[in-house]
């Protein structure tokens, strides 16, 4: 976001979301551990979708094999951040096995009009589904003086 406001999409101006996604130094899309006690873990940035509707933002977050039990979802400071931790139980051993579940980690840095504390999330099949309401406009108003 830029000093003078924030920045807006060139499309639809609208409010764009800062991201502030981890990635490696060497450019992969494989997100590394934020602390060094997990250095076996490994993060992925999820792709996202993000839309403006009239009352707000919806973000969908693309994160297969998670649950709602693995799934933390947080604002602080006005970052959204979304991690997601994945398991595997198979039903049997598998033959062959090329599907890897990955931890995901995406942040992003809201715009100032966002509701934080009314963001709700439902997670459908493997998709996050957030939705940002816009908080509502702050205008000024007269406060009349009492004389006693």
């Amino acid at each position: 976001m830029s000093a003078g406001g924030p920045s807006t999409t060139p499309e639809t101006g609208a409010p764009e979301m800062a991201e502030q996604t981890v990635v490696p130094a060497d450019g992969t899309s494989t997100v590394t551990t934020r602390e060094q006690t997990r250095a076996e873990e490994r993060y992925v940035a999820p792709p996202v979708d993000i839309y403006e509707e009239k009352d707000g933002l919806v973000v969908l977050a693309d994160i297969p094999g998670a649950d709602a039990s693995g799934l933390d979802v947080k604002v602080d400071q006005g970052i959204l951040t979304i991690e997601a931790r994945t398991s595997y139980s198979p039903m049997a051993n598998p033959l062959r096995r090329e599907f890897e579940l990955v931890n995901f980690f995406r942040q992003f840095q809201l715009p100032e009009k966002v509701a934080a504390d009314q963001i709700s999330a439902e997670l459908t099949n493997g998709v996050l589904k957030l939705k940002l309401p816009w908080a509502p406009e702050v205008r000024p108003r007269r406060i009349q003086v009492k004389t006693t």
